[in-house]
């Protein structure tokens, strides 16, 4: 009796060790770092210093409202708000977008204005995000006199600097002339937002 359920204990241990190897690997994410590198990681991009370079939509928890997916509540992290942002265009729904934006001391006239851009935004195919970095700051001597305008950034600053804005790199709707947005950052009650 041993003889028979040995060789068949070991059977199913054998069989079931391939599905644990699959369930042990995490899959490999594509971050960018706050320098503007890319860096491939197995760990969330925000345990890396980085953001998701572009989040996929699909594959994120949360409510569905309508055949979309929506996530309660503001973007606590820069990586939350490319998602949302990501989301909203996949789904050509410029009020998740308006949801995005901040929108504090915005006559109704400037309203209508950001929200027809807004619906352009969202009606055109998305290619990539890009944060966009402030300007580098001059070289300054001893006694307080430009040195270099440091335009080109050839000299590197102490520390990366955080971005102030995101690039949207989308193409019309012919899908091959190419259109770029700039949106602005904002933080506010901890969370982020965007301007035009």
């Amino acid at each position: 009796m041993l003889r028979v359920l040995l060789p068949l204990f070991l059977l199913c241990i054998c069989s079931l060790a391939p599905g644990t190897a699959a369930l042990a690997q995490n899959p490999i994410k594509r971050c960018t770092t706050m320098t503007g590198e890319t860096v491939y990681t197995d760990k969330r991009c925000e345990d890396v210093g980085a953001m998701d370079r572009l989040p996929d939509v699909g594959a994120a928890g949360g409510a569905v409202s309508g055949g979309h997916l929506y996530r309660g509540g503001c973007s606590r992290t820069l990586s939350d708000l490319v998602y949302q942002i990501t989301a909203a265009i996949d789904a050509q729904d410029v009020n998740r977008l308006a949801g995005v934006y901040q929108w504090g001391g915005i006559s109704n006239s400037a309203a209508n204005r950001i929200l027809d851009r807004l619906e352009a935004i969202v009606q055109r195919p998305l290619v990539d995000i890009v944060p966009v970095r402030p300007e580098p700051a001059p070289i300054i001597d001893e006694l307080g006199n430009v040195i270099d305008q440091n335009s080109d950034g050839y000299y590197p600053q102490t520390q990366p600097q955080r971005p102030v804005g995101l690039r949207l790199e989308q193409t019309l709707k012919n899908g091959s002339t190419p259109s770029s947005t700039v949106l602005g950052l904002r933080r506010s009650y901890n969370c982020f937002w965007i301007t035009l």
